[in-house]
């Protein structure tokens, strides 16, 4: 399971919570004392150098959240809001795997129920064939764009903690026609991350299992590209999930190197690149064993 790459969405959905307990229930995001707040939040956590004072921070956050969904069960906003830190928190904290599958599992969870207020389709993809499913994703619009990239990042969590079930892996194919979608209908600033996430999915598997390593590498190739090298757990990503599945050991390590190389301390990313930093070590270091 990655550690890094959903991390970027936990300052969002931190400040998101923040926003939330200022505003009694998350009804709106429109107060200026709250984007404020918000924003502020968003910032700091991002630019946090100790992983540990947001991993020691988070589940009260995530309490809170359930407080609110209690009172609030069809709010998407608040649902949207917990999916993504669950699935961040389940992603890039939870070490135990059983508490990481549980996390990511309640993330799915919120994001179904969030996606199907907003998006009626979604309500009956999981009873769908393929075919189907896949004929309603032109009907998703730009409003729906939050509520389709929550879903999809709870879903691809949820898939790497239960990789050991059919079921989940079976829906690869879903999620990546979900996301390419978003790159339709979603925001410029997300781009980078949903192409990592994209070559996740095309490498989970080998070939031999309907993996798509080609296809993955130039998804990952895409994200680099788009953020200029700063976002390091794009490199990581792609050394874990391309070059270890083809066997590759000199862009691995070209890759991880790279990321040790690098300063991490970047506006917007230096939380996951101190992250990723930690990810690229551990690879470094099991590398004569895998390969």
């Amino acid at each position: 399971m990655s550690n890094v790459t959903p991390a970027r969405l936990l300052s969002l959905r931190l400040a998101l919570a923040a926003a939330c307990l200022l505003q009694a229930g998350c009804a709106s995001l429109v107060s200026s004392a709250a984007s404020r707040m918000a924003d502020n939040l968003s910032t700091a956590v991002l630019n946090q150098n100790d992983p540990a004072t947001v991993r020691d921070g988070a589940p009260a956050y995530l309490l809170l959240l359930d407080s609110f969904i209690e009172g609030n069960p069809e709010d998407p906003a608040l649902l949207s809001a917990a999916a993504d830190l669950y699935a961040s928190y389940g992603a890039v904290f939870a070490e135990d795997p059983a508490r990481a599958a549980r996390l990511t599992a309640r993330a799915r969870r919120y994001a179904e129920t969030a996606l199907c207020i907003e998006f009626t389709p979604s309500c009956k993809w999981q009873d769908m064939t393929y075919p189907q499913y896949e004929g309603t994703l032109s009907d998703l619009r730009h409003a729906h764009a939050e509520f389709v990239l929550s879903y999809a990042v709870a879903s691809l969590a949820y898939i790497r903690t239960h990789s050991d079930d059919w079921n989940a892996l079976a829906e690869l194919p879903h999620m990546e026609a979900l996301l390419l979608r978003y790159l339709e209908i979603g925001n410029d600033e997300s781009r980078a991350a949903v192409y990592t996430y994209l070559g996740i999915l095309a490498t989970l598997r080998p070939p031999a299992l309907g993996g798509e390593p080609e296809k993955g590498r130039a998804y990952f190739e895409r994200a680099i590209e788009l953020t200029g090298g700063t976002d390091l757990a794009a490199k990581v990503e792609f050394a874990r999930g391309y070059a270890r599945l083809v066997y590759d050991r000199a862009l691995h390590d070209r890759l991880l190197d790279e990321v040790l190389a690098a300063d991490p301390d970047v506006p917007g990313y230096t939380l996951t690149n101190v992250l990723a930093q930690r990810d690229a070590q551990a690879l470094l270091a099991s590398a004569d064993d895998y390969f």
